[in-house]
Parts: structure tokens; sequence; C-alpha cells
């Protein structure tokens, strides 16, 4: 269950939220964020209310301030400890007073005390922060406003205290009583392509003829009932870039304010190289609990998010070299292993595995990472198959500190690569340990296919290393360039590196450049980067530069108030406080000492009530899925045609039935060029709708969608298919003139299918290409080994049969 963000109280009654607005611009990959929270007491008593705050484990909080009945306060950062005390001797003397900081169990959720609001009385809660923001395999830069914070699962038989644990009322969305209005300013020397979002938008408006600067807004009315997701497209998007702010005035030289810093990005052009078969040991951590049960999204007939994983999985499986060992986990409030250890990959423990997977539910309680996690770090080592940890979750677990820690101190001995499943999911989780292993981390949300993103990521895994990466400078005489970001150890293939650097010494009074040069070895081979900038810093009253490099050293250093070694306390207290941005060891602290009255009696406590999100998914999924089983039953008539795209209205049925065993493709009179073949459990009945290009074009594109998944599952372990009837059905042929079309009877029957089945995957697939690279991959390499010098006359006769234009060149290498 999802729940909203606001000002809470402590007897979990509701405080008015009258609207949120947000000020968003994004210069390059950085956005500076200001979020604005209104509400008012409209009742007779005192209040302390609470303020819980969803946000990006990136983000870095520098500002904190309430404007009360026209007065602004601006917090003060301060140690943590030192904060609570003047918060509780201020409330204790009837002042007003705020106290906001990070949540003690995860540093994407931050928490707000309003002590002594008085009846009538009106605040405005405003944060402000920046982030670099991501960059997704299309080349859009991804921003979130986080607005759905899911309750965070505890360890057995461990009490937080945490913000996390409250329970907020839910009621419809339109009955909820506020809203959300939100401006983003964009601007980029490189130009503004697009902007695209899951809310709706105004038309982008160019605020300037070169198209650099731009500006959108969400429409009119938008709830806040989701996360609000905005990509932006660039014209061009992996040009190298450097910046250089200047310093914060009146602090002290050589302090991390009170010098220049420079802020380094680098795209390093490494070269689409194929897959490695020189192994590994593949690891897949399955979050089974409770809530995997739920849609994807909120997107009309989702996905749950266990059926996505269970697909994600057997794709997974599927795509792994020969060779390799592996093993599945699940876990919830306790956790399940497929096999007591790591397995080597064959076609018989792949087949175990699948059919497994197959029936897996998601039964398993709450999430519990640590445990399996631990389980695996203890096992031992396969001499010459480095352990590739692959975590999915929806990071619904309090706890983060704990489980980061525990992947930082095995980080020597794995990588693990992590996926946030949903809205809601914990940003520090799963971008911590991917961080601190030198993983990477992808989250699924809206449209996204879990599949795509998964596949891509092993993909990566299993791209040549990047070794020897290394950041030199030239610089004038007497200035020195000071790393601030930790060492880069791993790069990938489509990777924005971003560096940071204290600039000491004498800065040039004069016009001046500079150079920095990234080096890194790849396949034996010295590559180097290299990019001039100038040495004139820019002043931004903001120092962003400045607080995203703060962030970086402290997001290096600070593992939670508990869990941080005390040698790292003292070095990210520091930078803390002379930053200005929060740690788990700071907080914001503001008093109102104009208002000093007495507190008649103890304080009561408010609640922001959240929209129901969850079970309104649900629904639909199930009316939808009823629809498609009763419409247009009555026009279903045979129909088989050679070349046709088969699939499935669901895959859940198929996977856990396994293939058809009988031939019954039917098709829909609206929609008669579309021939669907149907699961083993009864005929597949499609929705109708109007007859016309666009559903065509939608219905078409669903059935290739999953023909290409079922012509996946196929596959075997080494990379080939064999001749059968299932074959023939996600084809759209008949098995017997699959056979009286074979080119050449010395041929052996499963090269003849292999070829087809790559044949069709580039005919019908190339919108998916990242789901089945990987397999295809494998079935060029077997088809290679087993055609020889028939390979040519083979693909001729595959194009001729499945009227297709294949090159075979794509066979050869």
């Amino acid at each position: 269950m999802v729940r909203g963000c606001g000002l809470l109280t402590r007897q979990n009654q509701p405080v008015a939220l009258k609207n949120i607005s947000v000020a968003v611009s994004i210069h390059e990959f950085v956005a500076g964020v200001s979020a604005t929270l209104h509400y008012e007491n409209e009742e007779n008593v005192a209040l302390e209310a609470f303020f819980v705050f969803p946000m990006d484990e990136d983000s870095a909080v520098y500002t904190f301030e309430a404007l009360v009945d026209g007065k602004k306060i601006v917090a003060e950062l301060q140690d943590k400890n030192q904060a609570h005390a003047n918060y509780e001797d201020a409330i204790s003397q009837g002042f007003q007073a705020y106290l906001l900081e990070e949540d003690k169990c995860s540093r994407d959720v931050f928490c707000c005390n309003v002590g002594n609001l008085q009846p009538g009385a009106k605040v405005a809660l405003t944060l402000r922060y920046v982030q670099e923001l991501p960059l997704e395999a299309d080349g859009g830069l991804r921003y979130v406003l986080p607005a759905i914070l899911n309750p965070r699962y505890h360890l057995s038989g461990r009490t937080e205290g945490s913000c996390l644990d409250l329970k907020t009322p839910v009621m419809p969305l339109e009955d909820l009583p506020y809203t959300l209005a939100m401006v983003t300013t964009i601007s980029s020397q490189h130009g503004i392509e697009r902007v695209q979002s899951n809310c709706p938008l105004s038309p982008m408006e160019y605020l300037e003829h070169d198209k650099t600067s731009a500006q959108v807004s969400l429409a009119e009315g938008h709830k806040f009932d989701r996360d609000v997701e905005i990509l932006v497209y660039y014209s061009a998007v992996h040009s190298p870039s450097v910046a250089v702010e200047m310093e914060m005035p009146e602090r002290k030289p050589d302090s991390l304010m009170g010098n220049p810093v420079v802020m380094v990005s680098f795209y390093p052009d490494i070269p689409e190289v194929e897959a490695s078969m020189i192994c590994g040991e593949f690891v897949f951590l399955m979050d089974r609990s409770g809530s995997m049960q739920t849609p994807l999204s909120k997107q009309v007939r989702s996905q749950l998010r266990i059926e996505a994983a269970k697909e994600t999985l057997i794709l997974l499986l599927k795509s792994l070299p020969l060779g390799c060992y592996f093993n599945i986990y699940g876990f919830g409030s306790s956790f399940e292993a497929f096999f007591p250890e790591s397995v080597k990959y064959t076609q018989e423990t792949m087949e175990a595995a699948v059919a497994r997977v197959k029936v897996l539910q998601a039964n398993l309680g709450g999430t519990e990472i640590l445990a399996p996690l631990q389980k695996i770090f203890r096992g031992s080592p396969i001499p010459g198959h480095p352990l590739q940890l692959f975590v999915f979750t929806d990071g619904e677990v309090a706890d983060t500190f704990s489980v980061i820690k525990e992947v930082k101190f095995n980080s020597t001995k794995h990588r693990c690569f992590s996926f946030g499943i949903g809205e809601g999911a914990s940003t520090s989780l799963i971008k911590s340990i991917a961080r601190v292993s030198g993983g990477t981390s992808e989250f699924i949300t809206g449209k996204d296919r879990m599949q795509a993103k998964a596949l891509r990521t092993l993909k990566q895994s299993l791209q040549s290393v990047v070794e020897d990466v290394s950041l030199s400078w030239d610089l004038p005489p007497d200035l020195t360039a000071n790393m601030l970001s930790p060492e880069q150890t791993v790069i990938f293939r489509g990777q924005r590196l971003i560096f940071y650097a204290q600039l000491t010494g004498k800065m040039p009074t004069q016009e001046a450049t500079a150079e920095v040069r990234l080096k890194y070895t790849l396949q034996g081979k010295n590559i180097e980067k290299k990019v001039t900038f100038s040495l004139q810093p820019k002043y931004d009253s903001n120092f962003t530069i400045h607080r995203l490099a703060a962030k970086s050293v402290i997001q290096t250093k600070d593992m939670g108030f508990r869990e941080t070694p005390a040698r790292e306390r003292k070095d990210v207290l520091n930078i803390s406080l002379e930053s200005g941005v929060m740690s788990s060891f700071t907080a914001f602290i503001a008093v109102n000492k104009e208002l000093n009255q007495p507190v008649q009696g103890p304080l009561v406590h408010r609640e922001i009530p959240r929209p129901v999100l969850v079970s309104n998914s649900i629904s639909t999924c199930k009316s939808s899925f009823i629809v498609a089983q009763s419409s247009c039953a009555s026009s279903m008539q045979p129909n088989f045609s050679r070349g046709s795209k088969a699939c499935l209205n669901t895959l859940s049925e198929w996977k856990n039935g396994g293939p058809p065993d009988q031939v019954a493709a039917q098709s829909c009179s609206p929609c008669p060029r579309i021939v669907c073949a149907p699961p083993a459990l009864g005929p597949l009945h499609l929705r109708k709708m109007p007859h016309s290009s666009a559903n065509e074009t939608s219905l078409q594109n669903n059935c290739e969608e999953i023909g290409i998944v079922q012509l996946i599952f196929l596959q075997n372990a080494n990379g080939s298919w064999n001749l059968n009837e299932d074959l023939a059905r996600v084809l759209g042929v008949k098995l017997e003139d699959i056979k009286a079309a074979h080119p050449d009877e010395h041929v052996d029957p499963s090269v003849w299918a292999t070829v087809l089945a790559v044949v069709w995957l580039h005919t019908n697939g190339m919108d998916q290409e990242c789901e089945w690279d990987l397999v295809e991959r494998k079935a060029r390499a077997w088809i290679r080994t087993h055609a020889g010098s028939a390979t040519n006359k083979v693909v001729k006769a595959a194009n001729a049969f499945l009227k297709s234009s294949v090159d075979p060149v794509i066979f050869t290498f």
C-alpha cells in the first residue's frame, strides 16, 4: 500500500494542506528545486505537527524555511543532538519552533516537527535542494518529484521509532483537499528537443529562438497522487563539459566553500562489443513480499509486479552464457534459494529454474533483504567466476543503512546491480547498494518495462571491464586540483561520469584555460579523452556545484546515524555544517521567538490524508481482464496465416501452464489481419475496439511483444531452438510447412529452426532488441558452429519462407 507525504501529527489527525507549489530549474544535467507546502491550522487548539517529505537519495537539501503569518524564519543547520535540544527548549518556553532532519532509517525521507502552531495560523514550509539528473538509456534526463512514500518494513524484532511507521488515512482521489502546481524551466546550450512526463503538461514554450531555454507546467488542478516524472531531451547530450564555480565570500581559503570547485562530466565513447563469454556467477535476488502483488503502475492493465518479475527472471535465465554459474533467491520475511549453492548453467539446470520461476508467488510476507544478502556473501567464491548480484525490490525496507553497510563491506568480492520496482521504491537503498559496489541502478515506473532494463543491465555486466580509470589535470603553475569525488573504478558503456575537484592555490587574474584528461584501459588499449575549459569561475548564489560536491563526499562517508564509523562521523559533520547540506548528523532548526505564549495543555496533532492508489489500480486491472475475456467471443473463428504475429492476451496463464498443446489461432473481426494464439487454458478473446489503424497498430505491437517473449522462452541454454509445434505457433505458421521448406536435408532441423527464430526476431522485434539481443547472440554463435558453409543457404531460405529481408551478414560475426 502506498501513501502520500505531508504534514502529519503524533496522534494521526489531519492538518489542512492547502496546496503545493514547486519551481524546478534544470540547467544542463543539474536540477535546482524549491518546493513550498502551504498549511493552515483551522482548529481552536495549538498543534505540534509532523511533516514527512520523500526525496531522491542524490538530493542535497541546503535550505529550510517557514513563512508564518507573513514572517520568514530561516532555519540554521546544527549538530543533530544540539538541534533536538534547542527544539525541545523552545517548545517548552512557548516559542514556535521547526526541526528538519533525515529519517534515522533512510536517507531519502525527511522529517520536520512544526511546534506550537497556533489556532488560525498559516504556515508555508519551503525546502530547497539541488541534484544531478540521471541519464536514461534513450538519452533523456530524468527528474522525479516524489509523492509516493511506501511504508517501510522493519527487520523482525527491531523497532526504530521512524516517521515511516506513521499510518495515514486514505480517501478517494477526487476528495483530496490539496493540489500541486509545478513549473519547470529548462536551459541547455545544446538545444532542447522535447519534454515528456507521466502527468499532463502544458505545451512547451521556448523562451529563446535558438531553443536553448524552455518552460513547461503541470496541467492546472493536478492532484499530488503519483510521483511526477519529467524527461528532458537535448539535441546533444553526450558532450563533455566543465564548469568552475566561484567560492563563497568570507570563507577561509582551503576550506570546501572557500575555494573554487570544478565539476567535470565525461561521456566515454566505449564501443559495443560482443558479450563476454568468460562467464561469472550470476545471483538474482527477487523481492517476493506481499507488496509485489500490486500493479507496476496505474496504467490500465498494468502488469502485476510479481508477474513482470517472473517474466524478467526467465528472460535473464535464457540470456546467460553457457558455462557460467547462477542461483535465484526469493525474499520476504524469510528467504528461499532455488539451489543450495550456485550451479553451472546447463540445459537441465536452466529448465529446472524456469519451472520454479513459473510458479513463484508474492507470498513471503515482509521485506527482509539483509539475511539473504548475508547468506549470498558467505558463499564460497567460484574461481574464475566473479559474483554479479542482481537485486529486484520495491524498496519497502526501513533499515536501509544496515543493508548498504553489508553490501559495501563485501564490495571487493562482487558487483551489485539494483532495480527499484514501482513508485515509492527507496532511492536510498537502490542507488546506494549499486554505488558502493561498483554496479548500476535502475528504476521501473510508469510505462517502463522491467524486462528491458534488466536485460540491458545484464548486457553491461557481460561487457569487457574498463580498467585503470584516472583523471589528470593540466593547470597553470601554483594551482592544484584536489579530488573531492570518490575514486571511479568501473565505467559502463553509455554511462555519464561526474567528478568534483577543489582548486587550491593562486587563481589566474586574467583569462586563462586549463585541461582535464580522462584515461582508462579497455581490452589492453590505453584510451584518453580530454576537454579544455576556462578558469574564470562563475558566481552562483545557490553555490550549486559546491553543494553537489559536498553531497558527493557525504554520500561516501555517511552510513547513517548508527552505522557510520566513528572516524567518519567528524568529517561528515564538519562538511555538512560548512556546506549547509544536510546529513545524518545534522538537522535544520528555526525558532520564532516573537511568539511567546504559554501552551494550554498538551499540543494536539493532525495528519494529511492520502489518495487511494493501489486498490483502484487492482480494480481497474480486474475489470479490464473481465472485458478482455468476454468481448467479441461470437466473432471468433479459427484462422491460420503464414507470417502472422502470434501472441497471448496475458502471459501469466501461458507461463504457469506451459506452451499450448493445441493450435487454435483466432482473430477478432474488427482487426482481421492480427492473428493470435491462445493460452492452453482456453480460447483468447480480444477486447473489441473501434476499427482504426491506430488500434490495429497498438494490438499488433502487443502481439509482437508477447510473441518475442514466447519465442525466447522456447530457446535452449546453448542458444538453439527445437523444430516443433511450439515454435511453429509462435512464428504463426504450420509445422508441416516449416518442414517442407527445409532447404537442405544435410542441415540439422535445429539449425533450420534457429535461423528461422533469429530471422523472425530481426523482422518483428527490432523495437525490443534490448530484450532479445543476448539470446540472439547465443543463437548466432551456435549457428556458426553447427551450420558452417550452409549458413547463407539456410538464411536465404528463411527469408523467403518468412517473407523477410534480413542481411545474411549478421550471421558471420
